[in-house]
């Protein structure tokens, strides 16, 4: 078993019964008077809740390896997102709350990774971003500023705040874990 100290963002690991997925891992040498700690924020996969934990650099945590396959999303019911395994075309009901927020993201035939552990579906892989149209924002008030930010709709019917420059039309590309702007991918016609 791995130590605490060792562990990386993007290892999963069972603690306390859950599966959780390392978001981010910080050391922090002791002193003479204070022992060295580990700060870990984790992803329930169950849950989808963000939990942080401090840890001994010498605890031992569990690493479990997951399977990672590639499926295609179908359509959700309300309770559960249904996905197709795209080498058996089996489908899979993965429930609502393990996608969360993040639902908004998902298009119908988008193909995504899913994690499992010993059979079950344990998380759905989003990307860390998304490029999405923008179809409604207020003209540019000044077009060469980039600092001033107005609020713009895309595609999917999320509310984003992107730069003056940024007109209906534009790509833009978008960081799924915090809905905020990162680029414009392309620009309109």
């Amino acid at each position: 078993m791995p130590l605490a100290s060792e562990l990386r963002p993007g290892a999963t690991v069972r603690l306390e019964g859950d599966l959780f997925r390392v978001v981010e891992a910080v050391r922090h040498i002791g002193s003479a008077q204070q022992k060295g700690l580990v700060y870990l924020k984790m992803r329930n996969l169950r849950t989808g809740a963000l939990v942080e934990r401090r840890l001994r650099p010498e605890d031992e945590v569990q690493e479990v390896d997951l399977e990672r396959r590639p499926m295609e999303y179908l359509y959700t019911d309300g309770e559960a997102f249904y996905f197709m395994d795209l080498e058996t075309y089996d489908q899979v009901a993965i429930p609502a709350k393990m996608i969360g927020e993040l639902e908004v993201f998902l298009q119908p035939n988008q193909r995504v990774p899913v994690d499992f552990y010993q059979g079950n579906p344990v998380a759905v892989v989003f990307p860390d971003t998304v490029d999405l149209k923008v179809v409604s924002t207020a003209p540019a008030l000044r077009d060469k500023e980039s600092h001033v930010y107005k609020p713009a709709i895309l595609e999917n019917g999320l509310e984003v705040l992107v730069p003056q420059f940024i007109g209906e039309g534009d790509i833009v590309r978008i960081n799924v874990y915090t809905r905020e702007y990162v680029d414009r991918v392309e620009k309109r016609g």
